[in-house]
């Protein structure tokens, strides 16, 4: 299973190209029939040892049975995924705090600090995309990211809680944080079933979304005003809310590709990019909320 993050879909935990594997019932000394050999264990030093129980690809068997995941000396746990995530995300967050007292958006300072947000949000994308596209995790590239992330949001959400409406950055992060717990609650009981189906849907909704905001800016960056007002007035309002809710969705993506990694037997290492994942869906949703709450203010 794939997600839509950048991180995950290049290289996801379990490379297997779709969903090789869902329907098959294994054979002994073999891969199962109607799937290949784990391509995770494919060139990968960890798994190329004899004996390795993840030679083949443990989702080959009936459908229904839960992957096994046997424990092995130096593979990913969820411990490892938890205090990795609380790594990132605690460093987006001491950034974001930090630029918020340092940089301040009063009339005197606000071309400065919004140049700087400017400078350090298009720093983050690039590193994004540098760490999607290497072979392995790198935690200084991440933890850059991370950084140069939360002094982006620092200085936006300084500005929204200054000239727009006082108490919504509290506001935007507590609905983050109820959607990560909502969402965790509603996979974890198997309310959310993360399938083929599932993935198809939530892949062609973003694309739509992204497509169109991306028109969106194209008109506000050339024609002026708000473009073509999908992020302003009502229309602003329901597409933040169909933008929290892909969120919600990408979140399930990736509690799926965390579980598919830990019960590949995943590399420790591996831990990262599921930090690093979650951390970029997770600003995403608080960039939703945001303007949400934004918008609905400045209707008020």
């Amino acid at each position: 299973m794939r997600s839509r993050n950048p991180v995950f879909s290049r290289r996801g935990f379990s490379r297997d190209n779709g969903y090789a594997g869902f329907n098959a019932t294994p054979q002994a000394g073999g891969p199962a029939v109607g799937t290949q050999a784990d391509p995770y264990a494919q060139g990968n030093p960890y798994a190329q040892q004899a004996g390795n129980p993840y030679a083949q690809n443990p989702y080959a068997q009936q459908v229904g049975a839960p992957p096994q995941a046997p424990v092995t000396p130096g593979a990913m746990t969820m411990d490892d995924v938890v205090a990795r995530t609380a790594t990132t995300l605690g460093t987006v967050v001491l950034t974001a705090v930090l630029s918020w007292l340092l940089l301040p958006v009063d009339e005197a300072n606000l071309g400065k600090s919004y140049g700087i947000a400017v400078v350090a949000g298009l720093a983050a994308m690039v590193l994004a995309l540098i760490q999607s596209f290497k072979r392995r995790p790198a935690p200084a590239l991440i933890l850059s990211y991370a950084a140069l992330e939360g002094v982006f949001l620092g200085v936006i959400s300084s500005a929204v809680s200054t000239y727009i409406a006082d108490g919504v950055v509290a506001q935007a992060v507590l609905g983050t944080m109820a959607v990560f717990a909502g969402v965790l609650v509603a996979y974890k009981a198997g309310w959310i079933r993360v399938n083929r189906r599932f993935y198809g849907f939530v892949m062609a909704a973003a694309l739509g979304f992204v497509l169109l905001m991306a028109v969106n800016l194209l008109f506000t960056v050339f024609g002026g005003g708000d473009g073509l007002g999908f992020r302003s007035g009502g229309l602003g309002i329901v597409f933040g809310i169909i933008g929290i809710i892909l969120g919600a969705c990408f979140l399930a993506l990736d509690f799926k590709q965390v579980e598919d990694g830990i019960a590949y037997g995943a590399p420790r290492e591996e831990a990262w990019l599921a930090a690093f994942g979650l951390t970029m869906t997770l600003v995403w949703i608080y960039m939703e909320f945001l303007r949400l709450l934004a918008i609905l203010n400045q209707s008020d």
